[in-house]
Formats: C-alpha cells, structure tokens, sequence
C-alpha cells in the first residue's frame, strides 16, 4: 500500500493533482474490474458451497 501512496505522490508532484485524480480514478477500476472477475470466475468455478467463500478468490 505504501508503494502506491508514493507513486501518487510523486505524481500529484510531477503532474498535478488532476492528473492524481484521474490515475487514482482509472486504478480503482481496474481493481474493482479485476475483483468482479475473480467472483464470477470463481462462482461459476465453485459447485455447491463455493458461494459462501467468494471473498477468498
């Protein structure tokens, strides 16, 4: 987490808080993206009890 808290720093510094904004924008979808992935791949992987479990992808 530190890491990406530097990274975001050293961009407000280089480029400007919009574009901050805007990186730390476009990361958390990615991550959400990546998040709805992994439940669906994992709920239709999973038979039966795997639905309780989803959280663990």
């Amino acid at each position: 987490m530190v890491p990406i808290l530097l990274v975001l720093l050293l961009a407000i510094i280089l480029f400007g808080v919009g574009f901050a904004v805007k990186a730390l924008w476009w990361i958390a979808l990615a991550v959400l993206v990546v998040w709805l992935l992994g439940f669906l791949f994992r709920s239709t992987s999973a038979a039966g009890g795997g639905r309780a479990r989803w959280y663990r992808w």
